[in-house]
């Protein structure tokens, strides 16, 4: 199973964005910290109106942490035959919308991606002496497998591991919410069906679940 099949498998079975509750990231270089300002969309925004990032409270993001981000949002999800980058389909952007938002889970959030982005910067200048975005592409993969490995609580990579997966779900909600990502995963939400089947046996049964309603 490749890893994009495996992402739309992680989807179907109700995987969103883990409220991670990581420990700081010891020794990581500074980063903006300062809490995000804006007063927030409110109950009822106007969804008509149109909207660019920024709109609603000031984004977080400078133009090195964009470039930051987009690498590693690539990596998470690379262009493919079939599909386009994350980078290209605006996930850097949902990513600064979402750690900018002025709102308890989303500075939780915000503190944990900053960190994290803080702490690969500083572990590519220390093992390749270049910045995360000026290493070569091996590089930047290397870095990426070390965080992606699970690691022992109160271990040193224990946080960036924990940084890792929740930028990796930030990356496949910002992706898959898109109308391209949607397209990818065959959704077909918000469309009138004449009949609903329910879940594929497949999946059901991949899940060790039941298709089976009890009231």
């Amino acid at each position: 199973m490749d890893r994009r099949l495996a992402i739309k498998w992680m989807l179907a079975a109700g995987a969103g964005v883990a409220l991670l509750r990581a420990r700081g990231l010891g020794g990581a270089a500074p980063a903006p910290s300062a809490p995000a300002r804006g007063p927030g969309y409110g109950s009822d925004p106007d969804l008509m109106k149109p909207y660019k990032p920024g709109d609603y409270w000031d984004l977080t993001f400078t133009d090195p942490l964009r470039r930051e981000v987009a690498i590693l949002s690539d990596i998470v999800i690379p262009e493919d035959a079939a599909s386009p980058s994350a980078s290209s389909l605006g996930v850097t952007d949902f990513i600064d919308e979402w750690v900018s938002a002025p709102y308890p889970d989303n500075a939780r959030d915000r503190k944990v991606v900053l960190e994290g982005l803080a702490w690969l910067d500083g572990e590519s200048q220390r093992r390749f002496g270049t910045p995360f975005a000026g290493a070569a592409a091996a590089q930047c993969h290397a870095l990426c497998e070390d965080m992606a490995r699970a690691a022992p609580e109160g271990s040193a990579m224990a946080p960036a591991h924990a940084f890792f997966l929740l930028f990796r779900d930030l990356v496949v909600t910002g992706y898959y919410t898109t109308p391209v990502g949607m397209k990818d995963i065959g959704y077909a939400g918000n469309l009138p069906l004449a009949r609903f089947d329910g879940p594929p046996a497949e999946l059901v049964a991949r899940l060790g679940l039941t298709d089976e309603v009890r009231w």
